[in-house]
């Protein structure tokens, strides 16, 4: 049987969901997002459990979809078909959810940060939009990820695909904190002990009063998204610049100097 990649613990209502697959950056394997997933339903399904922390090993948050498993994988087999349900079940999560980022996160992984109730990273932790690089789209992610930031610096990053620093996903919306490695525990700490003092019922209330009509869409546009998505993981481009990033090469569609 293969390592467990995703693990969890519980401590005074907090459920930590920790990602340990340090080999590949904690990116999203099939695996990995399978056992995400069940983790998820764990935590929400225990009673004892107010606050879920969504934290990992390594000095990679995550690096968003493993391109290892989407090079040479048709439409519907490169993971965009179960990541939007794990993105759901974060943003509509009763509990609140909080991010502990350690280190960077790439494309998936950022939107995992972005479905989180409350996030906060390291001071010196990147953040990049690289899909339009490896020729596909920032389709699923868009869902959670868009209603977080300043429309001005979306079209920046998503098109630009440039890498950010964590004060600045702060300033635009990503982040609730960025602070030093030396403040990171306490830091979450300090928002799981006030999220614990709010009322189960009135928290989950209040969360579905925040998610607005984000929510009530969120399935029908999920669909269209993944569509899109796989769509673009599936075509010329896509398998083009994942062939690129494994062989460390530019891909063929980048003016020659």
């Amino acid at each position: 049987m293969a390592d467990e990649l995703v693990h969890y613990t519980t401590a005074a209502g907090v459920a930590t969901i920790t990602l340990d697959s340090p080999h590949n950056r904690n990116a999203l394997s099939a695996q990995l997002r399978s056992e995400l997933g069940a983790r998820l339903d764990q935590a929400l399904g225990d009673d004892t459990v107010r606050v879920v922390v969504l934290d990992h090993t390594g000095p990679v948050f995550c690096a968003g979809m493993d391109l290892k498993e989407a090079r040479g994988a048709g439409a519907g087999q490169q993971g965009v078909n179960d990541f939007p349900a794990l993105l759901h079940r974060l943003w509509t999560s009763p509990k609140p959810v909080v991010a502990k980022l350690a280190g960077p996160a790439r494309a998936g992984g950022v939107g995992l940060v972005a479905a989180t109730d409350i996030a906060v990273a390291v001071e010196d932790a990147t953040f990049a939009f690289t899909e339009v690089r490896i020729g596909v789209v920032p389709a699923v992610i868009s869902v959670t990820v868009l209603p977080r930031l300043d429309a001005r610096a979306a079209h920046e990053l998503f098109l630009t695909g440039e890498t950010f620093d964590a004060r600045r996903a702060a300033a635009i919306g990503l982040l609730n904190a960025a602070v030093p490695a030396g403040e990171l525990d306490a830091t979450v700490r300090r928002y799981t002990t006030a999220l614990a003092l709010g009322a189960p019922t009135a928290l989950a209330a209040t969360k579905e009063l925040l998610q607005g009509e984000v929510a009530r869409t969120m399935p029908e546009t999920f669909e269209a998204m993944q569509s899109l998505s796989a769509q673009f993981f599936a075509g010329e481009e896509g398998q083009e610049g994942i062939a690129a990033f494994a062989e460390k090469r530019r891909p063929n569609w980048v003016p020659k100097d």
